[in-house]
């Protein structure tokens, strides 16, 4: 059980109740205890692709957490709330309701490298606590804007007051911010009421299954089912073939000279089993991330 579970995350879940959830379902199937950990927080208001690493594969977490993620997002003009979502306190309020040529027009000044200030209500900490926890009570919350990049934007659907558009972001992109600035382009208002992650680094979700069928396959004993090898999180780079003595000497934490393969990182295999993601660098290879497998 060395592998990726893709959760279609429900409303209301936190990343943290996801791995729980595997947690859970690995205990209960009768699995044994593996680390488990997610790629990447999803809001709990949003809904969509969220990896959980299983075994090995939370070595390679920290690689999906750096990685883009695509998001469909619905905007409602007309109001803005404190936490940019459904969940807030009207804050702003405007009559002003762009048409779809007007949002479409906008939509470039929001593609490529951008500055935005985080909400209020987000987990990044402020002089050691979150910053939704002062929110809630009452202190007023000034976070530092920082540099993101929008690779894609484009507008999906539209009604006579909201606008759904799809993004591809890169890490540390907050989607409610991108709809805030985007409405106040506009000269008006808005929030989030639909966000849903369609992908998270490889994944999408055709892979992604549902907690209640997470549930049955623990119960039936057939996790494995749902799970995807640990080489599905770097379905990105190149593998790289190693002799067994080749592999040996790699998990001795040694490295490897004379090899033919190109820069940068591989995915080393000794036959069908995960040695390393490794570093080739003028034929040295080098370890980046072990597996013990």
């Amino acid at each position: 059980m060395h592998g990726w579970i893709i959760l279609d995350k429900p409303l209301g879940l936190g990343s943290t109740q996801g791995v729980s959830a595997v947690k859970r379902a690995l205990r209960e199937g009768g699995y044994g205890r593996y680390k488990v950990g997610h790629g990447g927080t999803l809001d709990p208001r949003a809904t969509g692709v969220l990896p959980i690493a299983v075994g090995e594969a939370t070595k390679l977490a920290g690689r999906m957490l750096d990685s883009d993620k695509i998001y469909d997002f619905t905007i409602r003009f007309g109001r803005e709330t404190d936490t940019l979502d459904l969940e807030g306190q009207v804050i702003a309020e405007s009559e002003v309701c762009p048409s779809p040529a007007e949002v479409e027009k906008i939509l470039p000044r929001f593609t490529g490298p951008i500055d935005q200030v985080p909400p209020a209500y987000s987990a990044l900490k402020v002089d050691g606590e979150r910053a939704y926890d002062l929110a809630r009570k009452g202190a007023e919350v000034t976070l530092a804007s920082r540099a993101v990049t929008i690779r894609a934007l484009a507008l999906r659907d539209s009604a006579p007051d909201s606008a759904t558009l799809t993004a591809r972001v890169s890490k540390g992109t907050y989607i409610r911010s991108l709809a805030r600035d985007i409405a106040h382009a506009l000269g008006t208002v808005g929030h989030v009421t639909m966000l849903r992650r369609v992908k998270a680094g490889p994944f999408t979700l055709d892979s992604a299954i549902s907690l209640d069928k997470l549930a049955d396959a623990a119960k039936g004993q057939r996790l494995e089912d749902c799970l995807l090898p640990l080489r599905a999180g770097l379905d990105d780079i190149p593998a790289l073939s190693l002799t067994p003595d080749q592999a040996g000497l790699l998990r001795q934490g040694q490295k490897l000279v004379g090899i033919a393969a190109v820069d940068g990182q591989h995915f080393a295999l000794d036959g069908d089993t995960p040695v390393a993601l490794v570093e080739v660098s003028d034929g040295d290879v080098r370890v980046v991330r072990g597996f013990n497998l």
